[in-house]
């Protein structure tokens, strides 16, 4: 059986990644997991969050992950993540601990007003790395907050990356969103089923 630590993205856990982890779970037999990436402060509106990334702690957000890997008590555990979740999602790739790491638009540099003394530039952690699982990043070309020179500097360092022309920020994970483009997910969610089974 094949463990999945599912990094929520910016808004934290909510009904749309309870269902998401059932979902995996069910339709592959996964075991699943998700943290909190904002404990104790789940109540913080979006604003907030945006403004607050930069007060986040890397150690705590990447032990939070591996000590969910753990608490699966399966092997091999891979780390999935959205937006923000995807940034920890390639930075917990440098830990050693997962097997292989999919990021659904994850930042690959940090948004200026992120950048802190407690969190890392993603890019810099995987190049820090002494050896890194197989990487699988999905994003869209009119992402705002993964540029296309981001994407070929991760694709430099190894990592598979999948560019859907047009689309934008979140057009897999939320329906509800009107990014949100059906045939795309779709596509997005056959190829990360296919890198997880491999």
């Amino acid at each position: 059986m094949r463990g999945l630590v599912l990094e929520p993205d910016i808004g934290g856990l909510r009904p749309l990644f309870d269902d998401l982890c059932a979902q995996l779970a069910n339709e592959h037999r996964w075991a699943v997991i998700a943290p909190e990436p904002w404990p104790g402060r789940e109540q913080l509106p979006l604003e907030d969050r945006l403004a607050s990334v930069g007060t986040l702690d890397d150690r705590r957000l990447l032990d939070d992950c591996t000590a969910a890997a753990d608490l699966l008590e399966v092997e091999p555990v891979a780390v999935l993540g959205f937006c923000m979740g995807g940034m920890v999602s390639l930075k917990a790739a440098a830990t050693g601990r997962f097997d292989r790491a999919v990021a659904f638009y994850g930042m690959i540099r940090l948004p200026e007003e992120w950048r802190s003394t407690t969190m890392a530039e993603p890019l810099d952690v995987l190049g820090g790395a002494p050896q890194l699982p197989p990487i699988l990043h999905l994003c869209g070309t009119r992402d705002p907050y993964v540029p296309a020179a981001d994407l070929d500097d991760l694709e430099q360092r190894g990592a598979t990356v999948v560019r859907y022309q047009g689309a934008d920020h979140g057009f897999v994970h939320d329906p509800s969103r009107p990014t949100h483009r059906a045939d795309d997910a779709a596509d997005a969610w056959r190829r990360v089923t296919e890198f997880l089974a491999t």
